[in-house]
């Protein structure tokens, strides 16, 4: 979707993407390296359900997004459960930020536009800790799979196996392929898709 579509979307007072974690923030807990005071970076966090989770598990978590009124509801979910995230926002094509223990991304990565994908993986690799995780997903171009109606022309697809390519000097501690039914804009479809966690080598 287009930032002044979603923009529209987060200003109203119920949560468009609910106010649950996605069960691919859950994994974090299980794939993360244990710290005392442990950071993570949610880019895309939209209306903060994830971010949110994190920080309620113990994390310092900077939540990041183009779409202000995301972020205005982010915080005011945080509020409502008794947890503090910091917010930022940014774009993805041009984000940096300090050293993290977990970079995390659902539903974002197809912003990032193909010409910035090299400099701004290797930029998200450098700022993670010795030893920190990516979980990350990814939408990939799928021969049998229509173009969801609701896919903007700011959105730009995967190929297959690109995501794991930038990512050749970690460990891939896991990764999965799939095809997932939708209904996001209010008509049925389907997404092929990618995610991956890979891990920091030990310096």
């Amino acid at each position: 979707m287009k930032y002044d579509e979603l923009q529209e979307l987060y200003g109203h007072d119920e949560y468009y993407w609910g106010t649950e974690p996605n069960g691919m923030a859950e994994t974090v807990l299980e794939f993360a390296p244990e710290r005392e005071a442990p950071a993570a970076v949610d880019i895309g966090a939209g209306e903060g359900r994830d971010a949110v989770y994190l920080a309620e598990e113990g994390y310092g978590v900077l939540a990041v997004d183009p779409v202000p009124n995301g972020l205005e509801k982010a915080e005011q979910l945080a509020a409502e459960r008794g947890v503090e995230i910091q917010t930022r926002n940014a774009d993805v094509n041009d984000l940096d930020f300090p050293a993290m223990d977990v970079v995390y991304s659902c539903g974002t990565l197809q912003y990032l536009r193909p010409e910035n994908r090299e400099g701004q993986f290797e930029q998200f690799k450098i700022s993670t800790t010795d030893g920190g995780i990516h979980v990350l997903f990814t939408f990939v171009d799928h021969p049998e799979i229509p173009t969801a109606p609701d896919w903007g022309d700011n959105e730009h697809f995967y190929e297959q196996g690109e995501l794991r390519s930038y990512y050749d000097d970690w460990e891939i501690v896991k990764e999965n392929e799939f095809v997932f039914d939708d209904d996001s804009g209010g008509e049925p479809h389907q997404h092929a898709a990618e995610t991956l966690i890979a891990q920091k080598p030990e310096a």
